[in-house]
């Protein structure tokens, strides 16, 4: 990521200039601890927006394994949620760690494994997920939708003879990822599917993991951008960052009324239509030079306001801090 991001370098030396200091952005999110550069807590964001449009979730802090599994029975009983579950932590970075479970003994082994605290969440079947960016300039009536990324999830498609290895080595696409994907499928690698049999490779909407991620502006609407404006201003002292949301219906989903918000991301988030396989690389740099300009305004009016940044030491303690204490089990579902 530090190479991707290189280019970006003297883009973000001029808007230190314009907008009077490196750190400006890192108060573009006064709710957001830093404004959401690393380490937040994705519980506690999600306990900041309303229910209705927010997955349900709890979380298990870190801590001795059988105490915190005992502790995840408890919850589960208490709110009669059933399985699938989704795991993963409560603070982590490009989707590292997210495991669907479907029983009590997959939540035990994931707790033994995953020692720091955790979100437990119900599976959300979709079959869609989308990343919305927003905005809101902190002087305007409403915000905006800046982009939003069609994701699509990777399957494998049988022809009768050939294994699931085989099926990820020959794909063009899913090769690509292929340590990541026979890790998942290691005691089925072998198996052969049959003719026209589907394999969903991942149900966790991340790239890393093997979503791909395409442009979605087909799906912005007036009445999409106005849901996702009164979910966003419900949290007060948030301008800029991404839901993930996922949905069962096209069209319910542009009319603004069938959003579940799996998660919400803050400064550091992506316009992630800047990964469609269609894109030039320009095109990517562009986006994301807008992205970061935004950040930095938005940053820049809040200090105004008597927001305060973060210098550039605390983000290096913040940040070296979180990824040398950082433990998470990188592969998922």
């Amino acid at each position: 990521m530090w190479l991707f991001y290189l280019p970006l370098l003297p883009w973000l030396l001029y808007l230190s200039v314009r907008y009077r200091g490196f750190m400006t952005w890192t108060a573009a999110n006064p709710a957001i601890p830093h404004g959401g550069v690393v380490g937040e807590s994705k519980f506690d964001i999600l306990s900041k927006l309303p229910s209705q449009w927010a997955i349900p979730s709890f979380r298990i802090a870190s801590g001795e394994g059988k105490v915190r599994f005992e502790e995840f029975r408890r919850e589960l009983v208490s709110r009669d949620w059933s399985f699938p579950l989704i795991l993963k932590p409560d603070a982590a970075q490009r989707g590292a760690g997210v495991k669907l479970v479907r029983d009590f003994v997959d939540g035990e082994k994931y707790l033994s494994n995953q020692p720091s605290a955790v979100l437990v969440q119900p599976y959300h079947g979709g079959p869609f997920e989308a990343g919305i960016f927003y905005y809101r300039l902190p002087d305007e009536p409403a915000g905006h939708i800046f982009s939003i990324t069609d994701k699509h999830f990777p399957v494998l498609v049988g022809n009768g003879h050939a294994t699931i290895e085989e099926l990820i080595w020959r794909h063009p696409r899913h090769r690509m990822q292929a340590k990541t994907f026979l890790a998942r499928f290691a005691d089925e690698k072998d198996r052969v599917l049959a003719a026209g049999e589907q394999l969903p490779l991942t149900v966790a909407g991340n790239h890393c993991q093997g979503t791909m991620f395409c442009d979605g502006a087909h799906l912005i609407t007036p009445q999409l951008e106005q849901r996702i404006d009164e979910i966003a201003r419900h949290f007060d002292g948030f301008f800029i960052g991404r839901f993930d949301v996922r949905y069962g219906s096209v069209e319910a989903f542009t009319a603004g009324n069938d959003l579940a918000i799996v998660e919400l991301n803050g400064a550091t988030s992506e316009s992630t239509n800047i990964y469609d396989p269609s894109w030039s690389l320009l095109r990517a740099y562009r986006t994301l030079s807008r992205q970061w300009e935004l950040l930095y305004r938005i940053g820049y009016s809040n200090r105004r306001r008597g927001v305060q940044s973060i210098s550039c030491w605390a983000l290096l303690r913040l940040v070296f801090g979180y990824y040398g204490q950082l433990r998470v089990n990188p592969l998922a579902d």
